[in-house]
């Protein structure tokens, strides 16, 4: 090439001469240094024979010729280069790598949940099939079967019970595992775990005390775990559902409820949140009964529950009950100090009748003929609550089968559902066990005989104990919690899928919002097959979500470890479904709800299309971008608030920066994703790990979870919440002296620095944060 280059250009140079060669693939740049003499040129011929010097031609012209193949050749090769280059990028963009390294493994399209269904792009590729989106998900609908649906509900309808614990609990927990095993998942195993239980012990009574006679008004068959054990007579009081509001409407100047014992309707918030209420009155004891305006047919019926005011196991808080492990003798704040217990309708229209006083206003009157709030000052009525519970020690066992992951088997979709309940339960655990069989039974399918290899994991989890508060499910996340909040990005719950027929319910997580709407377009509505579920909960349906509660097993996922949830299901407005926690939760009864079968097949269809999307594509579909709305939605509900909090010294300002931080944060993760190399499975990993931290980095670092396990800002409970601290800020205007200026003020640190701790986290690598607002 140097004999080439002064050749060409006739010049003869005698001195270094530097270029460079700039390479378009990469950026890099080769410098190359020459150094170009004559005397090398003059000396050329030294050496060389005579004759062969005199019979070759002209060197100049034999330079030129060499040069302009030698340069021809250079060319070729890089235009070769680029073209090959560019061929193979565009085939990975549409195909992918092979995920096992094998040859054999399935190739899956590059896929992004901005991207509508319809839109993937199918392509021709050689060699293993290609499983596009629409492809799984309507070989997954189409092996869906509402027949296999009735036959797994079936197996509910022969026992009476399934507490617990116990031996019927057992049976179906081995049956369980043994169909698990027969779907021939990847794993399946037990987990084991020794709780404590409150059951029944002698009878429990409710009596009316009067003019020294005692008449027993009832001895129910159902009790309510985690009572006070013992006897407590008071005056009778009746506060509606037991809600706040109802004990602020009683609770006027001169009016005690101090050594009372409160009677409720079920309904609107859980029984142990009612029995917190009582408590916090002053009470004694409650009592609660199924409404029949709220339960219809229910007039002798007596519901199971528990008074926990939380999940799990009272007696290892924060720690798992596992047998190997001491513990310090410790309680649940959440358990009650008062006596609980549950009695029929019929039982307190007897009360009623024997009340002399203050009626009820118009919108506590429920389904119960003569109701009364309380007592005249002269009456010496009292009721008496003998309540006889004793604790036990029983082990229990969550079922477990799991279809690995092909690319990264280490994240999961959880799918789970309670399996035990004090009676029949076909309603409570029956249709969630029933679907949880259907759905294992169809992925492993897809899996094992279709060829399709999902990139995550799925594991399918039978919960036990979940009538006494998700303890399963609770000692599970809590027994492996240094690793699932890093593993699990999804839980998925089927409890009491179908409690009617005529309205969808939905409770979630905001990053499960956006895929929740795709699913329903995908859906079949039972009622009317020609539409969709999206079509009936119609554009709004965000506004319709329920917030998840104590008696959801999905909550302790989402408010204890961090993870996204979502829990789906059909029931009727305005009307409960009657004999949930019943003896008469039969599958009889069930069978009397209109499309059954249909409803149940619906419901876990939105399941396993969710599972299924979560583990097809490459980026997880978790909309981050949600939270900067909630966020949002916070802000404008305090903003009234602003001078009332200037007035203390003190200002909103940081925690809407801390807003502002977290939407900039959303905003960059999102351009990374974009400008990402979508088949580097090490960026992927990377990016995917920050979308699944969001909702873990909205539990507040500043508490232990063992004091308040429920840490999440937006969706735990506590004063860390940003509904709590709304609630102290209205205070503000209605009760100033009442409010706490420095636990306000602590309110106001922790909630901006969680959120902006939540915003660093997002933005990725410790150079990119910044503690400025």
């Amino acid at each position: 090439l140097d004999g080439c280059l002064s050749i060409q250009f006739g010049v003869e140079p005698t001195s270094y001469t530097r270029f460079s060669i700039a390479r378009q693939m990469d950026g890099d740049n080769s410098h190359v240094e020459m150094k170009l003499s004559a005397d090398d040129e003059e000396g050329g011929e030294v050496g060389r024979p005579e004759h062969l010097h005199a019979s070759m031609p002209p060197p100049r012209r034999i330079g030129k010729n060499l040069c302009f193949l030698i340069i021809a050749a250079v060319l070729l090769l890089l235009i070769g280069f680029l073209i090959g280059y560019l061929s193979y990028r565009g085939r990975m963009q549409k195909a992918g790598r092979c995920l096992d390294g094998s040859g054999k493994c399935e190739m899956t399209p590059t896929t992004s949940y901005l991207m509508d269904d319809d839109e993937t792009e199918e392509e021709e590729v050689p060699g293993p099939p290609v499983f596009y989106w629409p492809t799984i998900r309507d070989l997954f609908s189409k092996k869906l079967s509402a027949g296999h649906l009735q036959d797994n509900l079936r197996q509910r309808a022969t026992k009476d019970s399934f507490e617990a614990g116990q031996s019927e609990d057992e049976s179906v927990a081995s049956y369980i595992h043994e169909q698990f095993a027969s779907f021939l998942l990847d794993e399946v195993w037990n987990d084991e775990h020794y709780i404590k239980l409150q059951v029944k012990g002698s009878n429990n009574t409710v009596s009316i005390l009067q003019d020294g006679k005692e008449e027993i008004l009832e001895s129910p068959d159902a009790y309510v775990a985690y009572s006070k054990s013992g006897s407590v007579v008071g005056k009778p009081v009746y506060v509606n559902y037991g809600r706040k509001a109802d004990f602020q409407k009683i609770q006027k100047p001169g009016v005690s409820l101090n050594n009372t014992i409160i009677i409720f309707r079920a309904g609107k918030i859980t029984l142990a949140e009612k029995v917190a209420n009582a408590q916090e009155a002053g009470a004694v004891g409650a009592l609660m009964y199924l409404d029949p305006s709220d339960y219809e047919n229910t007039e002798t019926l007596v519901p199971f529950g528990h008074a926990h005011l939380g999940t799990g196991d009272p007696f290892t808080p924060g720690f798992p009950s596992f047998n190997h492990t001491q513990f310090p003798p410790v309680e649940s704040s959440g358990l009650p100090r008062i006596a609980v217990q549950t009695i029929s309708s019929k039982a307190v229209g007897k009360l009623f009748s024997k009340m002399h006083g203050e009626e009820c206003i118009l919108e506590w009157k429920g389904g119960v003929v003569g109701c009364k709030v309380m007592l005249n000052s002269t009456s010496k009525m009292t009721v008496k609550l003998s309540v006889n519970n004793v604790m036990v020690d029983r082990k229990i066992l969550n079922i477990f089968g799991a279809i690995k992951g092909f690319e990264e088997p280490d994240r999961y979709v959880v799918i789970g559902a309670q399996r035990d309940s004090w009676g029949p339960g076909a309603a409570k655990a029956g249709v969630g066990t029933a679907m949880l069989l259907e759905l294992a039974r169809v992925i492993s399918d897809i899996v094992k005989n279709e060829g399709y290899k999902p990139r995550r994991s799925i594991i399918f989890a039978s919960w036990s104990a979940g009538d006494y508060g998700a303890v399963g499910a609770t000692e599970w996340l809590e027994g492996y919690s240094a690793t699932l909040h890093a593993k699990v990005f999804t839980y998925i719950n089927l409890d009491a899928a179908v409690l009617g027929f005529s309205h969808v319910k939905i409770s979630a997580s905001p990053l499960l919002y956006t895929l929740l709407e795709r699913t329903m377009k995908g859906v079949k509505d039972p009622a009317k097959n020609l539409e969709t579920l999206y079509d009936r909960v119609g554009s709004d349906w965000v506004k319709t979500v329920v917030p998840l509660g104590l008696d959801n097993a999905a909550f302790p996922f989402l408010a204890y470890s961090g993870i996204p949830v979502v829990s789906f299901g059909f029931c009727n407005k305005d009307k409960e479904y009657p004999f949930l926690g019943t003896t008469q939760d039969t599958v009889e009864n069930l069978k009397m709800t209109d499309n059954l079968y249909d409803l149940m097949r619906a419901a876990a269809e939105v399941a396993g299309h969710v599972a299924l999307r979560l583990t097809h594509d490459h980026e997880l579909f978790l909309d981050f971008e949600r939270y900067s709305e909630e966020l949002l939605a916070f802000q404008e509900k305090f903003l009234p608030y602003d001078r009332d909090v200037k007035a203390l010294g003190l200002t909103l300002n940081w925690l809407f920066f801390a807003r502002g931080d977290f939407q900039r944060a959303t905003g960059a993760l999102r351009r990374d994703i974009a400008n990402s190399d979508r088949e580097n499975k090490i960026v992927r990993r990377a990016l995917n790990d920050r979308i699944m931290k969001v909702e873990y980095d909205f539990l507040s670092p500043y508490l232990s979870p063992k004091d308040t396990p429920f840490r999440h800002i937006f969706f735990g409970k506590g004063s860390h919440t940003l509904q709590s601290l709304l609630e102290n800020l209205h205070l503000l205007r209605t009760s100033k002296d009442s409010v706490d200026v420095n636990m306000l003020k602590e309110q106001l640190a922790l909630a901006t620095w969680t959120i902006k701790g939540a915003a660093n986290a997002l933005v990725g690598d410790i150079w990119d944060t910044d503690n400025e607002f």
